[in-house]
């Protein structure tokens, strides 16, 4: 996680008023919860939207294949995720 460019997230939410934040590990404790824990604290002024986080569920990865597709993030995941987000409006309006 280091070094963390934060100023670059920084001005991303600034610029769009949302943050998704998408990592393989998983969600709970992860390094998208220390960038969420940051932009909360810094940036909570610039947010628009709540902070959306994606990441692996707190669970044993899987040996299956089958099973290990249930854990991962994939592509329509972070899709949905993101046209979602991006239809929320403003805190108040």
């Amino acid at each position: 996680m280091s070094p963390l460019d934060v100023e670059t997230i920084y001005t991303s939410v600034r610029k769009t008023g949302k943050l998704l934040i998408v990592h393989k590990a998983v969600k709970q404790g992860g390094v998208g919860a220390e960038i969420a824990a940051r932009v909360a604290e810094d940036e909570f002024q610039s947010l628009e939207a709540p902070i959306v986080r994606l990441g692996a569920p707190f669970v044993p990865v899987p040996f299956s294949p089958v099973l290990e597709r249930l854990v991962k993030i994939e592509v329509d995941d972070i899709v949905s995720a993101a046209v979602n987000l991006a239809g929320q409006q403003a805190h108040g309006t």
